[in-house]
């Protein structure tokens, strides 16, 4: 029962994370392939081209959805503290 509970747990830590971690990485995925089909067509070549709207889209989407990853987060710790009990016996 408590590896099933450990499991429980270390799951819905990892779906906390991808809930984290997942938008502002889809965002910067888009725009990191929005320029590279620009730079294609253009033939522009330069690496570094990619970083600054990367930068400013994931900025963006942290500030836009700060809210609600906060939220998740406090969600999360919040559901973690109350299983405390049950991770001590």
């Amino acid at each position: 029962m408590n590896d099933v509970f450990a499991i429980s747990v270390a799951r819905q830590a990892l779906v906390t994370v991808m809930e984290l971690a997942g938008p502002p990485l889809l965002a910067g995925m888009v725009v990191g392939l929005f320029v590279s089909v620009i730079q294609a067509t253009t033939q522009i070549q330069e690496q570094t081209l990619t970083f600054v709207p990367k930068l400013v889209v994931v900025s963006l989407v942290l500030i836009v959805l700060a809210s609600w990853l906060l939220q998740i987060m406090v969600d999360f710790t919040t559901n973690l503290y109350g299983l405390l009990p049950q991770l001590t016996r």
